[in-house]
């Protein structure tokens, strides 16, 4: 048997070891929006993305760290989805923005946040994480909306918006609205012309 070479070039495994991160991640959105907190542990993760615990735990020691990755990793797609909305027209944005509210990325991170109120040590990683995704969901609405917040009511009138995207989400959880969302959705676009000019 002859003598193994290290390898020289570390970026193969590198590339591995970011695969094999993101897998963990997309696994771990999935597990929470399938089978929420309890059902979604590290061993299942693992399991979904087709590496060992132990892999799985080097990349994220704890549970904790698993999950607040994957919302984090949530939030970044949802950014990412935003920022790839072609310039339209208001209603348009708006559709755009009730949808990443009702798709499996706001589920698992509705999962998060109710594990989030009732676990100590996940409860202050969420929050903080969360206010963050929220700031930078409502900057990207305004430039996508091209709207003006120097002048009055512009700044409640985008925040209104994302509020009701978040509950029409909600409202999704349990039931398919579609329909419902759509005209509600459809007078959300007319208000927010109006308010924006």
């Amino acid at each position: 048997m002859g003598v193994v070479k290290p390898p020289t070039d570390r970026t193969p495994k590198q590339d591995r070891s970011r695969a094999t991160r993101r897998g963990l991640l997309e696994a771990a959105v999935a597990c929470l929006a399938e089978h929420g907190w309890a059902g979604s542990t590290v061993s299942v993760v693992a399991e979904r993305a087709g590496v060992s615990r132990g892999a799985a735990q080097h990349h994220f020691p704890t549970r904790e760290d698993l999950f607040t990755a994957a919302v984090e990793y949530v939030a970044e797609e949802r950014s990412a989805a935003l920022r790839a909305v072609p310039d339209q027209d208001r209603a348009a944005v708006v559709a755009a923005l009730v949808d990443l509210y009702t798709g499996p990325l706001f589920r698992a991170a509705l999962q998060l946040w109710v594990a989030a109120s009732n676990e100590p040590q996940l409860h202050p990683r969420v929050t903080e994480l969360e206010a963050r995704v929220g700031r930078e969901t409502h900057r990207i609405a305004v430039e996508l909306l091209a709207a003006d917040e120097t002048k009055p009511g512009v700044r409640e009138t985008v925040q209104g918006l994302l509020d009701m995207a978040r509950g029409l989400g909600l409202a999704n959880v349990l039931t398919d609205d579609t329909a419902r969302r759509r005209r509600v959705v459809a007078q959300w676009a007319a208000l927010v012309e109006d308010a924006l000019g």
